[in-house]
């Protein structure tokens, strides 16, 4: 019996991967349950995980980060959706575009403290310009 084989992954400019995580208790950091903004990079090293594997075959590596913004604060009880797309594709290199929306918060009451809500409009809340290097 033989195993089907993949087609060859190709990076193309344009192409995007999409995440969505829950913020746990566990991960508040400082009064008002804000997480400290190295948790979006984690997110971003995530994502671009991902579109090194779909576009290349391989994990790749983060070789920098440029332009990061910390927009919004991220708080223990948030959906988070990470976005990463595709900018440029150079020979062992790809430039990506990367944020952090939040799409659910959190909204305890003394009734109910474990109330949360779908946001009607996410908040950015992180955005980088990332560069992944992978095999050649």
């Amino acid at each position: 019996m033989t195993s089907p084989q993949a087609a060859r992954p190709t990076a193309e400019v344009g192409t995007r991967v999409v995440h969505r995580r829950y913020v746990p208790y566990s991960h508040a950091h400082y009064a008002g349950n804000l997480v400290d903004g190295a948790y979006s990079l984690g997110l971003f090293g995530d994502v671009a995980t991902e579109m090194c594997i779909r576009t290349d075959g391989d994990e790749g590596l983060f070789a920098s980060y440029s332009d990061v913004q910390f927009r919004a604060p991220v708080r223990a009880g948030d959906v988070l959706e990470i976005t990463c797309e595709l900018t440029r594709v150079g020979t062992r290199s790809r430039v990506l575009d990367l944020a952090v929306h939040v799409v659910g918060r959190g909204a305890p009451t003394a009734e109910r403290p474990g109330a949360a809500e779908m946001l009607a409009e996410p908040i950015v809340a992180t955005t980088a310009t990332g560069t992944v290097v992978v095999p050649g």
